[in-house]
């Protein structure tokens, strides 16, 4: 979020939420919900699921509750000028504590604070608003932008763990952070479903995959790069491309149903047959297919029987799997379309007509080096 007033998209889901539920505040300390509310980040410690300040809504404006050791640089770096800081002795109380004091009664909060209410603030954040939009299609392209200068660099040689730590160490040069950052070579990605890097070389291909974060949104894309690939590859690949396309294929028709209606457990329908389609029924029950992204790596994941509502606009990561192969990046889907935001237009691409559907999509295809 820009500097400036809390944009029109969120006070009128934080004014519901306080009005339904009859609240005179709602708190959020949860590095993703804080930053979502206030365009900052309380983050300190990432290991904590809890960041230093929590950000409250009283149905007038946002303000901050934190110790005295971060006041200032949040009030200096991280929030807008006209966000109101109140804090605490860090010595004298931790943040729930504080906060128990601190807010109007009644109350709720995303973490546990005595006398407060909880709140999950998954459902508010989604759909996107048109900043949150704004702000993914530059960390999509940034991100895309690392992963394929990353992969074109490295070399059969190079360990599962140095391919790693040149991504997180330029993705952190352009302020994303990553969560997650798996590298699979050639001996380890047919194995396995997630593989966090090894001393392992990447041998004669690799998969690499990213989740990455900046001001609370989160961006998920994974590259093959092969060197003398094995034969099964190039039809592997095309079978997840041909499942990760109707995925997103299948979520702009059931988001875009009349009655607004539409869940995650119709797109994953949609997924289990493109994989019978493609020759690999039952593949998907190796490994999550993804599903909805945001101010999380997935604001939720599609199962089967999922009643979790596809949304619009909103970005979706679907993640498909075939022994080996993956295809997977974060796309907005909107009413109009389609956009892959993790893309460059600097890597190979194929289009892919998912199963059952006269829509053709572009994938991610295989850098051959």
């Amino acid at each position: 979020m820009e500097a400036g007033s809390i944009d029109m998209n969120r006070r009128d889901r934080l004014d519901s939420l306080l009005a339904t539920r009859d609240l005179e505040a709602a708190w959020f300390a949860r590095p993703n919900s804080f930053a979502w509310l206030t365009g900052g980040s309380n983050v300190v410690d990432r290991e904590s699921s809890v960041g230093v300040a929590a950000a409250g809504y009283d149905g007038e404006s946002v303000s901050v509750l934190t110790n005295s050791i971060e006041a200032d640089r949040l009030g200096d770096e991280q929030l807008p000028a006209e966000v109101d800081i109140a804090t605490f002795p860090w010595y004298e109380a931790d943040l729930a504590t504080a906060l128990a004091d601190h807010s109007p009664q009644p109350a709720a909060a995303d973490f546990e604070v005595p006398g407060l209410e909880g709140v999950d603030a998954g459902s508010l954040r989604q759909p996107l608003t048109d900043t949150d939009v704004g702000r993914y299609r530059d960390l999509g392209t940034d991100t895309a932008a690392v992963l394929e200068t990353a992969c074109r660099d490295c070399r059969e040689t190079t360990t599962e763990r140095a391919l790693a730590a040149s991504l997180r160490g330029e993705l952190a040069r352009w302020d994303i952070a990553a969560p997650v950052v798996l590298v699979g070579g050639a001996e380890r990605a047919p194995q396995y479903r997630h593989f966090p890097p090894t001393d392992a070389v990447l041998g004669d291909y690799a998969l690499v995959s990213v989740t990455a974060e900046r001001e609370g949104l989160h961006a998920s894309c994974t590259r093959t790069v092969a060197f003398d690939p094995p034969d099964w590859l190039p039809d592997r690949h095309d079978a997840a491309m041909t499942v990760d396309a109707a995925a997103l294929d299948a979520t702009h028709e059931v988001a875009r149903r009349e009655d607004r209606a539409g869940t995650a457990g119709e797109v994953f329908e949609a997924i289990q047959e493109a994989y019978d389609a493609v020759g690999w029924p039952g593949e998907w029950d190796h490994h999550h297919q993804g599903g909805a992204a945001g101010y999380a790596g997935r604001e939720w994941i599609a199962t089967p029987d999922s009643d979790a509502p596809v949304t619009l606009p909103m970005a979706y990561a679907w993640n498909p799997t075939v022994e080996g192969a993956k295809s997977e990046d974060t796309a907005l889907v909107t009413e109009d379309g389609i956009e892959v935001l993790t893309a460059t237009g600097d890597w190979p691409t194929t289009e892919v007509e998912p199963p059952e559907s006269d829509r053709s999509l572009a994938r991610h295809d295989v850098l051959h080096r």
